[in-house]
């Protein structure tokens, strides 16, 4: 059985790696700065395996949710929808991105006891705001399925 609670871990320590944003698990991250990343665990689909596979295999879908804040150093600004739209480029190279020569996935989800089989954009609402909204915000959902190593 692979654990949800070490790929959502495995999840949040790529994201911040590969992106060098800071990342909060279902909220903001201390010390944010003026843009950040939310992940958020949802949907979890744990298929029984047939009578031949003794083995489950684990398909985790995880919203990031990039956040553009004003600059408190200036009164009056606002998060901007340009840098929202580069944050969530970065999250889905991420996520997605692939090494062109030998097609493995450029940033590594290592989870213990498990390997990845697919990576998938889920859906991608894009962004949720008001442009007049001081706090920009854009949504992408992530599939992940792995399979126990």
């Amino acid at each position: 059985m692979i654990e949800r609670r070490l790929v959502t871990n495995a999840a949040l320590a790529m994201l911040a790696a590969a992106t060098g944003v800071p990342v909060g698990r279902g909220r903001a991250p201390a010390n944010p700065g003026l843009r950040y990343y939310v992940l958020y665990a949802l949907d979890a689909d744990d298929p029984e395996p047939s009578l031949a596979d003794e083995h489950e295999d684990l398909t985790a879908v995880y919203q990031v949710t990039s956040v553009s804040l004003p600059d408190p150093a200036k009164p009056g600004s606002s998060g901007s929808e340009e840098q929202v739209e580069w944050l969530a480029d970065k999250a889905r190279a991420a996520f997605l991105a692939r090494n062109p020569a030998t097609g493995a996935w450029l940033h590594e989800l290592a989870v213990e006891g498990a390997s990845v089989r697919n990576r998938e954009l889920d859906t991608e609402p894009g962004g949720t705001n008001d442009p007049g909204d001081a706090i920009m915000s854009y949504v992408q959902r992530f599939k992940v399925t792995l399979t126990p190593a």
